[in-house]
């Protein structure tokens, strides 16, 4: 939702700044997500000044130029070249001073520079309507008045004011705020201050009978407000109005539609004009739709009507779909003289079904099924009718019509100060408590005992109970003036020497929770399955040759498990493993403490919904990362992994020290295992892992609440960079902003040059104190691809 800042201080008389109310804005829960300036007239008549024509000369090289002095308030006049055939001494004019950039209509903005024009020196430019944006007019220069103020910024001048628009994320609940008087409200109350009202005083009623209105279903329309204005004359919509609404996103039709649209944003009523001439019967009807009615609404769509839809119609037939879309031969076009205007309250309910049931999504609907002010119509339908009049002519010629047989009451309830200081949790004096009520609209019938008995008015929707009251109060009092408790109490352990065992199981339960089984396997094995058989721990009285060996690795250990499984058709197996690992030292024996991970089969188990998958290299990364982030391991540098077990794979280090290898099982390993299919293993240092984590510090970081932006490149690389080394080139390019860094495709293939491959890179960046603008990270993106392009060699693939 946009609100313009402007229009906003029609209703609050304040000096804050738009970033001062944006500020308010997001602490009383109006979070806004940007605010924007928006220029009526492009470049807003910066560098424009107001200047008095001094001298006036024929140029001594050009029949069509002048050579003028224009004195603009500086400490010399300046030299200007003019080609206007109406320069003259004494004008007060429209200076464009050197660096500034002008608008054309019609034209590309151009730079004005110090010049030489056949041979005189041009210092600035003095400046026509259609130069500068304001009008078409290009006959000669703009002469103001004579007594227009020598130095003055045009923009000040001609009363040109920049907009401020605030696009607040308004949530579903806070209907009442959907609207400029809703937010005015709002910042009224935090200010403890008033707010006006529009002016409908000048309202006069016609003597002709309205036309008469007949609501079939009170209950989804208990209340339906509407009156006619005769002699109108539909054209475009005056600047002012038409500026108000394309600041805030909404394109001008007609000045009858304009209105509507433009009471809308300031009150939060939805307003449908029909051309009167077009109501059969001269009578309105609000009734459900009949089964299977066709209608063609206002987009050219001919839909078929639900019973449960409710219909605007005549006499004959419908005219608009309530609440949601209006029709296409009832609108109000060029050839309109008779307005029939209606301002109604719809049941929210009713409107939500029907906008759904027909994928009708308007600013009308966005409203009524949240919920309008039903004590909002007639004060809606006067605005409209006077603006209507003001701007399309003719006269209000019948009285209002108000259909409205059962009254909604306001909620009435008990608020007790005990309980809101319960809730908010902190001690708010009495007074404090009831002034902000009070602000908020919400009348205090009466007290007692340190209970308030309030009354609230409709347009709350969503303040129905005590608690509901507390939370506005919250909102007004503020979120940042709830102290957070110096010392907070947290499960959080730690130690200089971590816990083995504690480590141990939680690692166990996060692979557990991810489908894997543990296995525990016997440490003798075979010679043939040692890494080096020369520093083999050999068993002196082995029970048998195939367990005559102290093992090296887990490998075989697990690829064991996974044979004897499969040769008992179980194909999907997700294996893990803790154990030691011997081998001789210098002089001495080495154990050493290890992980092993594997997995082979599909990565889920056979279903008829899902083709089938097998696991990947890139399952047995995902675990292995689970496992370094769960235990807060940091710092790794990303090598190729060794190739003694794998067919490929990659190696976490630190320091210099491998903590973990992983990729797809050699072939010669898994001929070795009688294992069939392919197997993807990662081999922990657990050891290196548990000293990894005595260095490991618990900080804390605030989430942001700035969004995050991804950008992605695609990249033409050399076949042996892998994506460690464009991850490192990418956090060094950018260390502050840059999160995250990830690859989500590769490609290789015929298609390339030999000897390369193509990357895809994501880039997720985020700054923690503001929302990053596209300037920002454009500029990070071209130094990404510089730094890629100079280091690697790496080009950018469209």
């Amino acid at each position: 939702m946009n609100i313009s800042y402007h229009w906003l201080k029609d209703f609050i008389q304040t000096n804050k700044t738009p970033e001062e109310l944006s500020g308010i804005l997001t602490d009383i829960g109006l979070e806004v997500e940007s605010l924007d300036v928006v220029q009526h007239i492009p470049g807003g008549l910066e560098g424009l000044v107001i200047g008095e024509v001094k001298t006036c000369e024929q140029h001594p090289n050009a029949d069509r130029l002048r050579v003028t002095t224009v004195d603009i308030g500086g400490e010399a006049p300046l030299h200007i070249v003019c080609g206007a055939p109406n320069v003259a001494v004494g004008q007060r004019v429209v200076v464009a001073i050197v660096g500034t950039t002008v608008h054309p209509i019609g034209g590309e903005p151009f730079k004005i520079n110090k010049s030489k024009i056949r041979g005189e020196v041009s210092e600035g430019m003095i400046c026509a309507e259609d130069e500068i944006g304001l009008g078409i007019s290009h006959d000669g220069i703009m002469v103001l008045a004579a007594d227009a103020p020598i130095g003055v910024p045009a923009k000040i001048y001609l009363g040109i004011q920049d907009d401020y628009v605030f696009e607040i994320g308004l949530t579903p609940n806070r209907a009442d705020a959907a609207s400029h008087l809703g937010v005015a409200r709002d910042i009224a109350a935090w200010l403890r201050s008033g707010y006006l009202m529009p002016d409908v005083e000048g309202f006069v009623a016609g003597n002709d009978p309205a036309l008469p209105v007949t609501v079939t279903d009170s209950e989804a329309c208990p209340r339906y407000s509407s009156l006619t204005i005769d002699g109108i004359t539909v054209s475009e919509s005056p600047d002012w109005l038409k500026g108000r609404l394309q600041a805030i996103g909404v394109r001008p039709i007609n000045s009858v539609v304009d209105v509507t649209n433009y009471v809308l944003h300031e009150l939060g009523q939805p307003l449908h004009a029909f051309d009167a001439d077009t109501l059969a019967g001269g009578q309105v009807v609000v009734r459900q739709a009949e089964p299977d009615e066709l209608f063609v609404t206002l987009d050219g769509v001919e839909r078929k009507l639900h019973r449960e839809d409710l219909m605007i119609c005549d006499a004959e037939k419908p005219l608009c779909i309530a609440g949601v879309f209006g029709g296409m031969h009832s609108g109000v076009t060029e050839r309109t003289t008779r307005v029939f205007l209606e301002s109604a309250y719809f049941h929210p309910v009713f409107v939500r079904k029907t906008s759904k049931r027909h994928g009708l999504k308007t600013d009308a609907s966005f409203r009524f099924e949240r919920g309008t002010d039903p004590d909002m119509t007639v004060l809606a339908l006067k605005r409209a009718a006077l603006l209507i009049t003001q701007i399309a002519g003719g006269h209000i010629s019948t009285s209002v019509s108000d259909v409205y047989p059962r009254p909604i009451l306001p909620f009435t309830f008990d608020v007790r100060y005990a309980e809101v200081r319960r809730v908010i949790g902190k001690t708010i004096p009495d007074s404090e408590i009831k002034a902000i009520i009070e602000a908020l609209g919400i009348a205090v019938l009466g007290e007692a005992s340190g209970v308030l008995t309030v009354q609230v008015p409709p347009h709350k929707v969503d303040v129905t109970r005590e608690v509901d009251v507390i939370e506005e109060v919250l909102r007004i009092y503020g979120y940042n003036n709830i102290e957070i408790k110096r010392q907070i109490k947290a499960s959080l352990h730690t130690s200089s020497k971590p816990d083995k065992e504690v480590v141990q199981d939680q690692v166990a339960d996060l692979l557990i929770g991810n489908g894997f089984r543990e296995i525990l396997s016997n440490s003798l094995t075979k010679l043939d399955y040692t890494d080096n058989p020369d520093l083999a721990v050999r068993i002196l009285n082995p029970l048998s040759a195939d367990l005559d060996t102290m093992r090296q690795n887990l490998l075989y250990s697990i690829l064991g498990a996974m044979a004897y499984n499969q040769k008992r058709k179980q194909q999907d197996l997700k294996f893990f493993e803790f154990g030691n690992t011997y081998q001789l030292g210098e002089g001495s024996y080495v154990e050493k403490q290890r992980l092993a991970l594997a997995i082979t089969g599909g990565q889920l188990p056979e279903q008829w919904n899902h083709r089938d998958k097998s696991v990947s290299f890139y399952d047995i990364k995902a675990a292995v990362d689970a496992i370094l982030r769960r235990l807060n391991v940091t710092g790794l540098q990303v090598v190729d992994a060794p190739e003694l077990h794998y067919q490929y794979g990659l190696t976490y280090e630190r320091a210099g020290k491998a903590m973990v290898s992983f990729g797809a099982v050699s072939k010669s390993a898994l001929v070795k295992a009688d294992l069939a299919g392919e197997v993807f293993y990662a081999d922990f240092d657990w050891a290196a892992i548990l000293k990894a984590i005595r260095k490991n510090k618990i900080t804390y970081q605030e989430v942001s609440k700035f969004p995050a932006v991804r950008r992605d490149l695609s990249l033409l690389i050399d076949a042996d960079v892998n994506f460690g080394v464009l991850k490192g080139i990418a956090e060094k390019t950018e260390r502050k902003l840059l999160k995250q860094v990830n690859v989500f495709d590769v490609y290789k293939g015929d298609k390339l040059p030999a000897g390369k491959k193509s990357y895809a890179l994501y880039f997720v960046l985020q700054d923690e104190e503001k929302t990053l603008n596209d300037n920002q990270i454009d500029a990070i993106v071209k130094k990404l691809i510089h730094n890629f392009e100079k280091e690697v060699g790496a080009e950018v693939r469209s």
